[in-house]
C-alpha cells in the first residue's frame, strides 16, 4: 500500500512538473527572424558587436538578414559565429550613403557586388533602393542576372512598378520586397503576390496592418491567411533610433502576430525566412 501511494505521489509530481514547464514554455515570446537588419559602420556602429548580439538574445531574435554600409558590419556579424543565431548575409551595394542615389547606374558598384560575392557566404543582394524611373537600365539588369545565376535573393526597397521591372529583367528573380509597398493597398499587394510566386513581402514600416487599439485589420488578416508563406518581419535598423527602440519594434510585431492562428503567426515570425534560407552554403 505504501509502495502504491508512493507511486501515485510520484506520478502526480511528474504531471505537475510537466504542467509547470509547459506553461513556462507557452509564455515565452514567439521567436523572430529579423529579415531586414542593417549593422552600419559609418564610421563605427551605434552598438558594439557584443551589445548587438545581447540585444538579439534579449528579445528572442534567433535569425537575421544581415546587411551593412559598408559591408564590413556584415563581415563582423558573420565572423562572430554567435550561438543560437542564424545569420544570413546580403551584399549591400553601397559604400557610403550617397550611393543610394546612384548605385543603379554605376559600374563600380557592380564590380563591388561581384568582389563581395567572392567571400563565399552571401545569400542575396540588398537592401537596395530603386524607383520605377531608374529600374530599366543595363546595370540593374546585370545585377538581377548575376543574382539569378548565383541563386541569390534580391532585397528591394522599390515601388510596385520597379518590382515588376526587376521581374521582367529576369523572370527567375527571387525578390524580398522591403516594406511591401509601404502604404500600397492590400488589394495591390495581393495581386503582386498572386502574379509573382517568387516574391515575398517584408513588413517593416508597412502601414495599414493594424487599426485602433492595435487590432489586426480585416484586410491584412485576410492577406496573411491567404499567403501565410509569403511574409516576413524586420526591424530596418537604418538609424540609431531604430536600434534604441529595437525591443519595442519586436513587441509591436508580437502584438499583432498573437491575433493570428498560431501556425500562420509562426510562419511570418520566423518560419518563412527559415524555409528560404534552409539550404547550407559554404
Amino acid at each position: 500500500m505504501n509502495w502504491r501511494r508512493g507511486c501515485i505521489a510520484a506520478l502526480i509530481a511528474a504531471c505537475l512538473l510537466v504542467s509547470v514547464n509547459g506553461r513556462a514554455g507557452a509564455e515565452d515570446p514567439i521567436e523572430i527572424f529579423d529579415a531586414h537588419l542593417h549593422y552600419n559602420w559609418e564610421p563605427k556602429p551605434f552598438y558594439q558587436l557584443d551589445e548587438v548580439l545581447a540585444l538579439f538574445k534579449k528579445h528572442r531574435v534567433t535569425g537575421i538578414l544581415a546587411t551593412s554600409r559598408p559591408n564590413s558590419g556584415t563581415h563582423a556579424l558573420v565572423g562572430a559565429k554567435a550561438d543560437g543565431l542564424q545569420i544570413v548575409p546580403f551584399i549591400r551595394p553601397y559604400r557610403v550613403r550617397p550611393d543610394i542615389q546612384t548605385w543603379f547606374k554605376d559600374p563600380v558598384i557592380f564590380d563591388l557586388v561581384q568582389e563581395e560575392f567572392k567571400c563565399g557566404y552571401y545569400r542575396g543582394i540588398g537592401e537596395f533602393h530603386l524607383s520605377s524611373g531608374d529600374a530599366d537600365n543595363e546595370w540593374v539588369k546585370k545585377t538581377v542576372d548575376f543574382a539569378v545565376a548565383n541563386n541569390l535573393y534580391l532585397h528591394a526597397h522599390a515601388d510596385d512598378t520597379a518590382v515588376e521591372i526587376l521581374m521582367r529583367h529576369n523572370p527567375k528573380a527571387q525578390i524580398i520586397w522591403a516594406h511591401t509597398g509601404f502604404g500600397l493597398s492590400g488589394e495591390r499587394v495581393g495581386a503582386m503576390l498572386a502574379k509573382y510566386p517568387k516574391l515575398w513581402g517584408e513588413l517593416s514600416y508597412r502601414s495599414g496592418i493594424t487599426e485602433g487599439g492595435g487590432k489586426l485589420t480585416a484586410e491584412w488578416r485576410a492577406l496573411f491567411e491567404r499567403y501565410p508563406d509569403r511574409f516576413m518581419v524586420g526591424s530596418d535598423t537604418w538609424v540609431p533610433e531604430r536600434w534604441a527602440s529595437y525591443g519595442e519594434i519586436m513587441a509591436g510585431y508580437r502584438a499583432w502576430l498573437a491575433q493570428l492562428p498560431p501556425k500562420v503567426a509562426a510562419q511570418i515570425a520566423h518560419g518563412n525566412a527559415r524555409a528560404l534560407f534552409a539550404d547550407k552554403r559554404p
